[in-house]
């Protein structure tokens, strides 16, 4: 296990702009060596093996020739042999006879052994090239390993440093922090072009689509509002911890449209996506909006000379504050925020209806910040 965590030497300054094939972090590359020394031992000794088994291939096929041409003499000198038989007793013919079969019977033997015993050395020898190929290819592995010790940027960007836990506490990765395999422990970011992980509660997630606008606010920056839009949203939830939880999330990824160079990597941001959008149209307090059942229709009370009278009114867009009022209310009217009271009662709040006239937006503001414009999140 130790051979692979690695520790972190040298790193780069985290924030610190870095172009495509720059040093960006260097390990610890003792335990590498090691491996790398341990398979370059390993490729030595397998070869020495395999010189040592060509010589015990040539010992045994040199053995063999020699035992066949034994048999084979045998054979010759047992025919010559059987040519004496005139000369001889009947009981020495036979036994010539049987020296010549036995001897024949011995070479045809060794003439049948021969293919298996060369297929028995080829083989091993097999083997012995196969041990070798495989740790040459182990070899290789490990001089690829330990360049691999020294990372170098693959792109033109900003380093960011990952966190890691540290005791009981998460704090950034720096030099001599022990890095698990498969952990990240940087990433290079193209400050001009940013996207934002984000999440969404399970019952919205329904209401967005790829390619819906947004507005971010930056908890850093109170005053920056840049717009974005959705890239991709997760098929599944987020993974719950430790506990199990009934509040899940589904994964979101926004792209910024327009940057700012406050902007920096590993910002808090939360997004509020646009759903429906209205301009030049009458915005009316949503808390001014009345209506006694479910089915029934909305009305406002509007002051008059006489006091307050009831309206009807037809409600377009809403937003958790204000609503778009499509019909029954002019600018500058003043509506109730209260019911009106009854007589003796204090009197209640009151709003003035606003109507902004239609106008290009700035392209120094973002479009939102225009009055008379709603966007619904």
């Amino acid at each position: 296990m130790s051979d692979f965590m690695q520790v972190l030497q040298n790193v780069a300054k985290p924030g610190s702009l870095v172009r495509k094939g720059d040093v960006i972090a260097e390990f610890d590359t003792q335990y590498q060596i090691q491996r790398l020394d341990d398979y370059k031992a390993t490729v030595e000794q397998t070869e020495r093996s395999m010189r040592s088994i060509d010589a015990q291939i040539d010992v045994a096929r040199k053995y063999y020739d020699q035992n066949i041409q034994q048999v084979r003499g045998s054979v010759d000198k047992a025919k010559l042999d059987l040519k004496t038989t005139p000369v001889r007793s009947t009981i020495d013919a036979e036994l010539l006879k049987l020296s010549l079969e036995e001897s024949q019977a011995g070479l045809k033997q060794y003439e049948w052994q021969i293919p298996y015993q060369e297929t028995s050395l080829k083989s091993q020898r097999r083997d012995a090239e196969i041990d070798l190929e495989q740790s040459k290819v182990e070899l290789k592995r490990a001089e690829a390993n330990v360049q691999k010790m020294l990372i170098k940027a693959p792109m033109d960007g900003m380093l960011v440093m990952e966190n890691t836990r540290r005791g009981t506490e998460f704090a950034q990765i720096q030099e001599g922090d022990q890095i698990f395999p498969g952990q990240m422990f940087a990433r290079i970011v193209d400050p001009s072009s940013m996207l934002v992980s984000a999440s969404v509660n399970q019952s919205d997630v329904e209401n967005i689509r790829v390619g819906s606008k947004a507005l971010l606010h930056f908890d850093a920056y109170p005053g920056i509002e840049l717009p974005a839009h959705i890239t991709s949203i997760g098929a599944i939830t987020n993974p719950g911890g430790m506990r199990a939880s009934y509040f899940k999330e589904v994964p979101v990824f926004l792209k910024l449209d327009r940057m700012d160079p406050l902007v920096i990597p590993d910002l808090s941001v939360s997004a509020d996506v646009i759903l429906g959008s209205v301009e030049n149209t009458t915005l009316a307090p949503l808390e001014s909006i009345f209506q006694d059942r479910q089915d029934a229709k909305p009305y406002v009370y509007v002051r008059t000379a006489t006091g307050f009278q009831k309206r009807e009114v037809e409600i377009g867009l809403t937003n958790n504050i204000k609503a778009a009022v499509l019909s029954g209310l002019k600018a500058g009217e003043v509506i109730a925020l209260d019911r009106p009271p009854q007589p003796g009662e204090q009197p209640a709040r009151t709003a003035q209806v606003r109507l902004a006239p239609a106008r290009c937006p700035d392209a120094s503001l973002p479009r939102q910040s225009l009055p008379g414009v709603l966007h619904v999140v």
